[in-house]
């Protein structure tokens, strides 16, 4: 199962009356359930095998853990993060064919372009709130990114 689908499910669970949600997909079947005062639960449940963890909840362990490795790891340099404002699939170029914005050890501006994350077919422009040196990128092109999520390393100049 999709992690983004799984994740619009919960805000869609979220954001209704409704109280209970269950899905299958093919050997994993997901239960979202709350409380009118509470945050949803999510439940996996394997059909079929119970001595398998799903692939998905794999992914996303891993996922967490070096997203929290890679935040504790800067914070406590000069270094600034540049993080995504919404829910999207990052984009380093403007198109396929295109040059990407920018590359790790280019200097940028305020205001500078860095990337696009798109969200619903709409792109959108992210751009650098600092001026500074691009150290690292976090993220590779063309793959999902959640809010809040870093994106970028900049070293204030």
């Amino acid at each position: 199962m999709d992690l983004n689908l799984l994740k619009k499910l919960i805000k869609i669970v979220e954001q209704s009356e409704i109280t209970e949600f269950t899905v299958q997909e093919g050997e994993l079947k997901v239960k979202i359930s709350k409380n009118s005062n509470q945050a949803p639960q999510v439940h996996f449940q394997p059909v079929a095998d119970y001595g398998k963890q799903p692939a998905g909840l794999q992914q996303f362990t891993a996922s967490a853990e070096s997203k929290s490795a890679v935040s504790a790891e800067h914070t406590q340099s000069n270094l600034h993060e540049i993080k995504s404002p919404i829910v999207g699939t990052f984009y380093r170029a403007p198109a396929p064919d295109a040059d990407p914005y920018i590359q790790v050890g280019d200097m940028v501006s305020a205001g500078s372009v860095l990337c696009i994350v798109e969200a619903m077919k709409l792109m959108n422009e992210i751009e650098s709130d600092i001026n500074g040196k691009i150290v690292k990128i976090l993220v590779e092109n063309a793959t999902p990114v959640e809010y809040n999520q870093p994106l970028f390393l900049i070293e204030t100049v």
